[in-house]
């Protein structure tokens, strides 16, 4: 480099591999020195440090490493608007996605429809799951532009750190809106209107936390709406008997999963006047997650119940209840990547649930067809 860039750091120059935060701490960033001359200093803005910490893996003498992301390996226009999307970190897609295969897989096992109808709805309520859950971090991120300064795990989003400015994200919201309406217009007019009426939720999420303790009961009233629509997608109408267990199970699923992730910032939220169950748990959070896990898979299995699942769904609650129990066990909730590690592990239940209600319907979709 003609300049001869100089790069120091006060803490570790390079996280492990397997921590969540892909930048550097403020305190890092605040210590860097670009030297274009002997004994001269530059102060960099946090939008200068962000990009410096996103081009280098490595800032130790120079040297730089691959990208910290794949997202790096992009033109650098558009990495500020897929980081405003996370989807460098799919589990929350993922969260988004798995009520949707619930539903739709025992709706399919109710129904004995052929594989080609679960498979032509999961593919689009996947693709759905990934705009949708990148228009509601998009959202997020614009309510809370200026609260993400203050956290550390969230002061370099794009929004926070300045990469893209108010407007901009918003015409990228239109952009990710128009997408997920193309993907809702493939469903039926119920099943349309059903879920354009989850919008009110997603928009209205970022602000309880202002205003409530129970944000994530919120979260989780707009993250399991596909457990509605999913069944109405293929059978034209929901079946409530079955639906609204499932639903009331992954909301306290999403209560278990997202008190696990809000406990990585309960000492910034303090300071920020942010509200959230981790913060109203406090002592007694393994005790009532614990409860509300036992809850979630009891529903889960109740709305098996109604629909007259096999043994096999039953299983894949089991795996998903045992895999829900480690998590509990396991996580410290006063150490960030052990929180991590735990909302990580949450989404597994929601896999394994999937897996009992999918080798259900193949069960007997090969006896069928035997």
């Amino acid at each position: 480099m003609n300049l001869g860039l100089r790069l120091h750091f006060t803490a570790s120059t390079r996280l492990p591999a397997h921590n969540p935060w892909h930048l550097f701490s403020y305190r890092s960033l605040h210590s860097l020195r670009c030297y274009g001359q002997p004994n001269a200093r530059k102060s960099l803005t946090l939008q200068q440090s962000v990009h410096l910490a996103r081009k280098f893996g490595t800032l130790s003498n120079a040297s730089v490493a691959p990208p910290i992301t794949w997202v790096d390996r992009l033109p650098k226009p558009v990495r500020p608007y897929l980081y405003l999307t996370r989807i460098d970190k799919p589990i929350g897609t993922l969260l988004l996605f798995y009520p949707c295969t619930w539903s739709i897989t025992m709706v399919s096992y109710a129904l004995e429809v052929p594989w080609t109808t679960p498979l032509t709805y999961i593919s689009l309520f996947g693709l759905g799951a990934l705009v949708m859950r990148g228009a509601g971090c998009t959202i997020n991120d614009m309510w809370d532009r200026n609260l993400d300064k203050g956290v550390e795990r969230t002061k370099t989003r794009p929004l926070a750190a300045g990469e893209i400015t108010p407007t901009q994200a918003f015409a990228f919201l239109g952009l990710q809106l128009t997408a997920g309406l193309g993907v809702l217009t493939q469903l039926n007019w119920y099943s349309i209107l059903l879920g354009a009426s989850s919008l009110s939720l997603v928009t209205i999420y970022p602000f309880m936390k202002r205003v409530t303790y129970w944000p994530q009961a919120v979260l989780g009233l707009a993250f399991n709406w596909g457990a509605l629509l999913g069944w109405s997608a293929v059978a034209g109408v929901t079946n409530w008997s079955v639906c609204l267990p499932l639903y009331a199970g992954g909301i306290c699923w999403t209560l278990v999963y997202d008190t696990v992730y809000a406990h990585q910032d309960k000492k910034d939220d303090v300071n920020m006047g942010i509200r959230s169950t981790a913060l109203l748990f406090s002592e007694k959070t393994r005790p009532i997650l614990s409860t509300l896990s036992a809850s979630s898979m009891s529903l889960i299995t109740y709305a098996g119940y109604m629909n007259g699942q096999g043994p096999l769904f039953y299983g894949g609650v089991a795996l998903a209840a045992a895999q829900l129990a480690r998590v509990m066990w396991k996580t410290d909730f006063d150490d960030r990547p052990s929180c991590w590690k735990g909302f990580v592990g949450c989404g597994w239940s929601g896999f394994w649930i999937w897996m009992g209600a999918l080798a259900d319907y193949t069960t007997l979709f090969f006896a069928a067809s035997g």
